[in-house]
């Protein structure tokens, strides 16, 4: 963030949301001189990348690493926090699968060893024939990964797991999805890229290490509220959004209601990471008939996380470990004192449990105490930490973690975006919600930087901040680099 510019009265904007995306549109509005409120419809900031705390224990809502490729983003980060306030952190994530851990990143090769001779001739047996006889319908998720990977794999590392994250089949899942996170990668070419070592050319190094906040991601965001209030900017909290009314085709005010009583903030422009379905929902007047339904189809997936307090010694290295196991509900297993020490308590540690859900579903209605029961249990089932060493259990409930990619969800987000467009021009909705796309915290970050410049005068196209081809993870994490912008 750059000195206070001279400062703007002609403009007010107003931010809906304070988590990563938000804040940084106000930091970048408070530098710039635009008189700015902030409104969060929760009484935290940080959205997902906040930091919940309970009785000293605190947890990362999915786990955030600091990587950037774009330095305007590095530098936000870095200003905000000194470098002592930083740690770093090696990389190491693992798949747990039949008793056994496989190398995350999958690497088919490894996974071929360690499934044992038989399974993996089998392996190879479904790729051969895949090659051969390759399945009719590719554009799911099921029939992308089978083409490149075989059936059999498929079935082990793919499905288990993409189905507890989406709640859905994997055959109803756009193969957009895998494609953007295994790019140009086989079966074929991870076994010639191990017997021929020399030859790596289709697969870039891995990244081995990462900055994280001492006290979790959350540190970032409550500093930088502060910030921003310092310098005359309002972030407002438990202030839901209800109605932005147009006038002229352009939004000339927002409102919020919070216990009963109406706040109204005139505003020159918005810039929104409420759920994109939300925020064209609250239009006052509403959209047509075919915009509301486009809205009201777009879903976004719920987190569960429990946290277990266990005995050190109970801990694996891994920041956080995959559970592509069918058979327990959890998907992926957090330990919190390998991302920091400061998280947890001497000679303890905090294992997070991630459940995927939708909200007022089974899981996400089960009181805290039958959720924690569940997560102990199932750690014992897949053999990590037995029953009985585990001290204590905390919940934490995150609504809307995911927009959900499923059949025609782009055809609605298209549409909702041209019609904002049209209809509402000084509203650019940007972050992972605010564009229903799986931005990372960084391509969320960018998009609010550019929508600032948008308001100083700029014509960037934020929607096209997306990833490019120089993949600096090796397979399915989705760490890409977000592409500069075109020119609107």
């Amino acid at each position: 963030m750059s000195a206070t510019a001279e400062p703007r009265p002609d403009l007010e904007v107003v931010v809906i949301g304070a988590g990563p995306a938000g804040l940084t549109a106000a930091a970048e509005l408070v530098a710039a001189g635009v008189p700015a409120t902030v409104v969060e419809a929760d009484s935290v900031v940080g959205g997902i990348s906040r930091t919940v705390e309970r009785e000293g224990w605190r947890f990362d809502i999915g786990g955030h690493r600091f990587f950037t490729k774009v330095e305007r983003v590095a530098r936000f980060w870095h200003d905000l926090l000194g470098d002592e306030e930083f740690l770093l952190r090696p990389r190491r994530s693992r798949i747990l699968y039949r008793g056994r851990f496989f190398e995350y990143p999958l690497r088919p090769w490894d996974a071929l060893r360690n499934l044992g001779f038989v399974e993996a001739m089998r392996c190879i047996a479904s790729y051969a024939w895949a090659q051969i006889h390759p399945p009719a319908d590719q554009t799911n998720l099921e029939g992308w990964v089978s083409a490149r990977f075989g059936k059999r794999l498929y079935r082990h590392f793919f499905k288990s797991y993409n189905e507890k994250v989406w709640g859905m089949p994997a055959s109803a899942m756009p193969a957009d999805w895998a494609a953007q996170r295994i790019k140009n990668l086989s079966l074929a070419a991870a076994v010639r890229n191990a017997l021929l070592p020399r030859r790596r050319t289709e697969v870039v190094s891995l990244i081995e290490q990462f900055h994280y906040p001492r006290l979790g991601p959350g540190l970032m965001w409550e500093r930088c509220a502060e910030r921003v209030e310092a310098a005359g900017c309002k972030v407002l909290l438990e202030q839901p959004v209800t109605r932005l009314r147009r006038e002229d085709g352009r939004v000339v005010s927002v409102e919020t209601t919070a216990d009963g009583a109406v706040s109204v903030y005139p505003c020159t422009h918005v810039i929104s990471s409420m759920p994109l379905p939300e925020l064209v929902r609250a239009m006052d007047p509403p959209p047509p008939p075919e915009v509301a339904a486009a809205a009201a189809a777009l879903r976004f997936r719920d987190f569960l996380t429990v946290a277990l307090v266990v005995p050190a010694e109970c801990a694996f290295a891994d920041n956080w470990i995959y559970v592509h196991s069918p058979e327990v509900a959890v998907g992926r297993i957090q330990n919190f004192g390998a991302w920091s020490e400061a998280m947890v308590q001497p000679g303890r540690t905090c294992l997070g449990l991630e459940y995927f859900v939708f909200e007022g579903d089974e899981l996400w209605e089960l009181p805290d105490e039958e959720l924690v029961a569940l997560g102990t249990r199932e750690l014992a089932a897949i053999g990590l930490v037995p029953a009985d060493r585990v001290e204590a259990g905390y919940v934490v409930r995150m609504p809307k973690a995911y927009p959900v990619y499923e059949e025609g969800f782009a055809e609605r987000v298209a549409l909702l975006r041209s019609w904002l467009a049209e209809h509402a021009p000084n509203v650019q909705p940007v972050g992972r919600n605010g564009q229903h796309r799986y931005n990372n915290q960084d391509h969320s970050m960018l998009t609010a930087m550019l929508a600032v410049e948008n308001v100083l005068g700029a014509d960037h196209d934020i929607w096209s901040v997306n990833v490019d081809a120089d993949y600096h993870e090796e397979i399915s994490t989705g760490r890409d680099a977000p592409v500069l912008p075109r020119r609107g």
